[in-house]
């Protein structure tokens, strides 16, 4: 490659991290969301101001940047989001959701402050604040979508099982937005998500709470390779959640033992590929930095063979590798 051309590829890379910036304020303010209401029309930067109280002038040249960055459009005054960008950036209920990987990415880089000694000395970054968890919850936004709109297509015979009076666990359940998202899907089901961080299971229990589904859905406070409810269940599952894990195959094991006969394990995950040249892509750059984030935790992606030797070495039958459109995984287990 030339140098002007690796000039130009790594200015849109620098560029790209203050785009994430832009995203960032522009949803956690609202900005975005009320230039969608107000339609083709748009507004202009004082009303935008007034309808999200925030300060003018900055609003003014925020859209100036969000404008450049090619979030929003600006014409004659009128500020106006594409509805594309929408799509992708506030939709939670669509597989490309990226709003909350955005957020995630923000949240995240501001514990990167001990990013260097974190990989002079091996030693990670103990006891990540609340807000990590939290931005994670809105990050695993997009799996829940994935999962329904591409997993449950690929194994119908599972969306079978899943009827009045099937139970259902979550391991590592986080904020339980999964757990309320399969409640209000499969009418009649029971659910219980398991949870050893203590600020992921006031999460939870408040979002339960506030989704009026107490009735249906408990949250354990827990080892999560020791969730118990022998013979128990028709489904367990995990959601971005093994790898972050300290004994995964014990994890496994634990779920698969409070499996009912004939009933289901499922993952989901975004895997690392086996070979560097398989992360040369943009979806690629994208795992590769999500792996840097892990990292600084002491946690790290895996590939799926990996993976699936979590499930070899937790004694579980060889299961299946389902890729999903999103770029995501599936591995599936039966008992």
């Amino acid at each position: 490659m030339r140098v002007d051309d690796r000039f130009d590829d790594l200015v849109s890379s620098l560029g790209g991290f203050y785009r994430t910036w832009y995203v960032y304020v522009g949803l956690e303010l609202g900005l975005f969301q009320r230039l969608r209401d107000a339609g083709s029309t748009g507004l202009t930067a004082g009303e935008l101001a007034q309808r999200t109280g925030t300060e003018p002038r900055l609003v003014h040249d925020w859209a100036w940047g969000a404008d450049a960055h090619d979030l929003v459009t600006i014409e004659a005054g009128r500020i106006t989001i594409p509805e594309d960008i929408a799509v992708v950036l506030l939709d939670a209920d669509r597989a490309v959701y990226l709003g909350g990987q955005f957020l995630h990415a923000a949240i995240g880089s501001l514990d990167y402050a001990h990013l260097l000694e974190v990989f002079r000395s091996g030693t990670p970054v103990e006891g990540r604040p609340d807000r990590y968890r939290a931005a994670i919850e809105r990050l695993t936004v997009q799996d829940i979508a994935v999962f329904f709109q591409e997993l449950l297509a690929s194994v119908p015979e599972l969306v079978v099982r899943l009827q009045p009076g099937a139970r259902i666990l979550d391991v590592h359940c986080g904020g339980g937005r999964w757990l309320i998202a399969m409640a209000r899907r499969f009418a009649g089901t029971t659910l219980v998500g398991v949870e050893f961080e203590p600020d992921s299971v006031a999460r939870a229990r408040a979002n339960v709470a506030a989704a009026v589904l107490t009735d249906r859905i408990t949250i354990e406070p827990g080892d999560v390779a020791a969730v118990g409810h022998a013979h128990e269940f028709d489904l367990a599952y995990f959601q971005y959640a093994l790898h972050q894990l300290a004994d995964a195959p014990a994890a496994l094991r634990s779920a698969w033992e409070a499996l009912a006969p004939d009933g289901w394990l499922v993952t989901l995950d975004w895997y690392m590929p086996s070979e560097p040249e398989e992360l040369r892509s943009r979806h690629g750059e994208l795992i590769a930095g999500v792996q840097l984030d892990e990292l600084v935790q002491g946690t790290r992606l895996v590939s799926r063979n990996e993976a699936l030797g979590w499930f070899a070495a937790a004694g579980i039958p060889t299961p299946e590798l389902v890729d999903l459109p999103s770029g995501a995984s599936a591995i599936i287990a039966r008992r």
